[in-house]
């Protein structure tokens, strides 16, 4: 039991033998002491004044007192204020909470069974006519850390992804690589595949502007969107030729993807194709629409009428009878639960995305998925630079492969210059600037509530200071250098010291934290939000940080003192371990 649940259980006793009287648990509520006050947990004690008839400081007085008289080995001694008892944990009860933790290799983590509920999360979601950008970057990893957090709250997890490889986008690089291409390929180019097939849609943009411009209406379409059409139509009734192009130049994207999720360390358990689901979704539309859910136009298009549920008409199936995205999406739901037996499907996707969520879920519910209705839309914010907002068709987007490279680069100067480097070959020196790098942008990303709209600043990200990755990592290699003298020295502290010594509050203040983790993990995983975990990996570095610069560790001269110093030392760095690891980020043993 944790300190809480047992002081919770004394504290029920406490009240049925002050005041007569039964009370359920949840009446005991403790909560961290505020750093203004003594103390470490404090009992909220106005709920049994009614019971005590008295006021609440007597009433914190009496249960204060025999607190101390029948559990002193966890309570030490107690101070009131006004209808608030804070309590000062007992030294000992801290140890055995450190030993507790040591045991356990995985602390925080919860493990997976055979009756744990499935929860399926799409992330990425790419087009294949471009390369993957910064807003991908976003994308990618908080779907792999969300998945990491509800792996770790017990939950089976499958990742997937949703390729968006058809539409009218894919037929613009299409087009413009079959008329300016003059048969480039990656080999031939130099290029990532993906990169590659995104120069073609920007060129088709830019000649597509200039046939615009010559055009006297500049609501009149152009001969290469109109072209650009006829290809998309001639994709859905599998012409040989354009199928055959169409493979070819996806196949170039998808090993050009793969090494970018490889390097952002990504993946995916299934991935699906909406050129494989679009069928499935136009099959359910039509079965809506014979079932009177929906409504066919004049020009042939089909239409959901979502008026009673305080929305408008939505298209499904345009007048060419070509699909749309919802269409495709409920197609690849369709699948989906039949290759799964889903508990909780959550999607991460832009909250540009936000309506279009709101009408799947409905439209899913009409068709008769009983799970349509609890779909999550984990909706999250844009994440520009400073430079401001990026077109992915004026090719002015930042590259996730650049930028990844960028930090890299900044990673590997920045530590040279700081010294962090020094004594490393430079194989370990590459490996650093890589982690170190890629842990700044991934931090960076994390930390910040999903929800909101995000400036991303590479220079700021790679600070070894502050509420940074480099900072986590570098108190963490920290930890591991301490351990690692202590091992030459032949210290063991790999059981953490039975007797009792007094603590000092910073020690107790990190154990404290320490035991934190739990709860942090449990609730970033109700809230779907992993910065909760971002932002308590600071706190705990910050506070050891502290611990670290006031008090001896390896030129302790009491001997348990330093055992428990280092059996402290090594959990934080175990913890940071853990929380870093759920972001996706690794933490380097030397920097």
């Amino acid at each position: 039991m944790s300190i809480e649940e047992t002081l919770a259980e004394v504290v029920l006793k406490a009240v049925e033998a002050l005041y007569g009287t039964q009370v359920p648990s949840k009446m005991a509520q403790l909560q961290k002491t505020k750093k203004e006050f003594e103390g470490h947990l404090t009992l909220v004690v106005f709920p049994f004044v009614r019971m005590s008839r008295k006021s609440p400081e007597l009433t914190a007085t009496e249960i204060g007192d025999y607190l101390v008289a029948n559990a002193s080995e966890v309570v030490a001694g107690y101070n009131v204020v006004k209808g608030f008892l804070n309590l000062t944990i007992s030294s000992q009860c801290w140890l055995n909470l450190l030993a507790d933790i040591q045991r356990d290799e995985r602390y925080g983590i919860q493990p997976v069974t055979e009756d744990s509920p499935l929860v399926m999360i799409e992330y990425s979601s790419p087009n294949t006519n471009k390369p993957l950008h910064l807003g991908h970057v976003r994308n990618n990893l908080l779907g792999w850390a969300l998945a990491n957090v509800m792996a770790a709250n017990g939950n089976k997890v499958v990742k997937t992804n949703i390729v968006n490889d058809r539409g009218i986008h894919i037929c613009k690089s299409m087009l413009a690589w079959l008329k300016w291409g003059n048969g480039e390929t990656p080999e031939t180019s130099g290029k990532k595949g993906d990169h590659l097939i995104g120069d073609y849609y920007v060129l088709f943009d830019k000649k597509n502007k200039e046939q615009q411009a010559q055009l006297a209406d500049e609501n009149e379409e152009t001969p290469l969107m109109k072209e650009a059409r006829e290809m998309l139509v001639k994709w859905e009734h599998n012409d040989p030729e354009v199928r055959a192009l169409w493979q070819k130049m996806n196949d170039w994207v998808y090993a050009g993807f793969n090494e970018t999720y490889q390097m952002m360390g990504v993946g995916f358990d299934k991935i699906y194709y909406e050129s494989q689901t679009y069928l499935e979704g136009k099959e359910k539309v039509q079965e809506g629409l014979d079932k009177g859910f929906f409504y066919r136009k004049d020009d042939g298009s089909v239409w959901a009428d979502l008026t009673p549920n305080g929305l408008d008409h939505k298209l499904l199936l345009r007048s060419d009878g070509t699909s749309v995205y919802m269409t495709q999406d409920i197609g690849t739901a369709k699948l989906r639960f039949q290759d799964f037996p889903i508990d909780k499907m959550i999607y991460v996707v832009g909250n540009e995305q936000n309506y279009h969520f709101q009408v799947l879920s409905i439209l899913l519910d009409k068709l008769g998925f009983k799970w349509g209705k609890d779909l999550i839309h984990f909706s999250y914010g844009m994440v520009e630079l400073p430079e401001g907002k990026m077109k992915s068709r004026e090719g002015t987007v930042v590259d996730a492969d650049d930028l990844m490279a960028e930090m890299i680069q900044t990673a590997k100067e920045t530590s040279r210059e700081l010294g962090k480097l020094d004594g490393l070959s430079q194989a370990e020196a590459d490996d650093i600037a890589r982690i170190v790098g890629l842990g700044a942008l991934k931090y960076f990303i994390l930390k910040v509530d999903a929800r909101k709209n995000m400036l991303f600043n590479p220079k700021e990200s790679i600070d070894f200071n502050g509420n940074t990755g480099p900072f986590i990592q570098y108190t963490y290699a920290r930890i591991q250098s301490v351990l690692r003298k202590a091992r030459e020295q032949q210290i063991d502290w790999s059981t953490p010291n039975g007797q009792t010594m007094a603590l000092a509050e910073k020690e107790i203040s990190l154990i404290q934290q320490l035991a934190e983790f739990k709860e942090v993990v449990r609730q970033a995983g109700t809230d779907y939000n992993p910065s909760i975990i971002a932002n308590y990996a600071y706190d705990l570095v910050k506070e050891y940080n502290q611990f670290y610069h006031d008090f001896s560790i390896l030129r302790e001269e009491d001997a348990a003192v330093k055992s428990f110093r280092l059996a402290l030392s090594q959990n934080v760095g175990k913890v940071v371990r853990l929380a870093m690891g759920l972001l996706g980020i690794e933490v380097p043993e030397r920097m």
